[in-house]
């Protein structure tokens, strides 16, 4: 590779990264409030920051921790925020994200993330993201595809917010399921699958995995394209008609 060409990738991929930051449920956001984004889609960005209002990996040592999930971000859609004590944190949940393109089933882990699978798994079980759109599908620098939005822009969460749980060392490698976010500590709903290898910083809590099968939907979502539009949907239509246990 030429000097030239390895800056053009390095460019690319930074500017997916900084995109990211951008990506999350931010109150007066109008787009990527919870994800990865793209070089090739500039997300406006803020990248709120604010004292832990959860648990962390490092601290999933027993069989149930102790959440915080506080009020803040644009609610899309009305839920009730999970319960917050005797959170499991053992074990794992799968649920299956039934999409025009086909079935993805993520595996959660409760030990890597409690916190975050225990929001999940409360979202699904009051339709949160049945009917929702994949808003946005990055294929330049990193390869996602961001969900979780109910209003399909990117700015629409379940009106709270919960804590990163990180150890540092993540890697978002094809496969990998993680939280969007606009910063330190504002996850919310929205989230990304990782279609294949992607250069991101560890700032974003990997709380699932999909398997080969599933992989594939999401690869065949993305060898559509990206939209030329104001907004990097894909080309592919991306609908989740409905989440269940599973």
């Amino acid at each position: 590779m030429t000097v030239s060409r390895r800056a053009a990738v390095c460019v690319a991929a930074a500017g997916a990264i900084m995109a990211l930051a951008g990506c999350a449920n931010q109150p007066g956001q109008t787009s990527g409030a919870s994800s990865p984004a793209s070089a090739t889609s500039a997300a406006t960005s803020a990248s709120p920051s604010g004292e832990p209002t959860g648990t962390t990996a490092a601290s999933a040592l027993n069989a149930t921790v102790s959440c915080q999930y506080v009020a803040g971000g644009q609610r899309a859609k009305p839920v009730d925020p999970p319960p917050a004590t005797d959170v499991p944190a053992t074990g794992t949940l799968t649920v299956t994200l039934d999409m025009t393109a086909g079935p993805v089933a993520i595996t959660m882990d409760r030990a890597k993330a409690p916190c975050t699978v225990n929001s999940f798994e409360a979202l699904v079980k009051q339709g949160f993201y049945d009917g929702t759109s994949c808003h946005r599908l990055v294929d330049q620098g990193i390869y996602i595809l961001q969900c979780g939005d109910p209003t399909g822009i990117g700015s629409g969460g379940p009106g709270y917010r919960f804590a990163d749980e990180l150890t540092g060392s993540e890697q978002y490698t094809a496969g990998v399921v993680a939280m969007a976010n606009a910063g330190p500590d504002t996850n919310g709903s929205q989230f990304f699958i990782v279609w294949a290898d992607s250069p991101l910083p560890p700032d974003y809590t990997i709380f699932g995995t999909i398997d080969d099968d599933s992989l594939q939907v999401i690869t065949t979502i993305a060898s559509r394209g990206v939209s030329q539009d104001a907004s990097p949907n894909p080309i592919a239509e991306a609908k989740i008609t409905r989440a269940s246990f599973g």
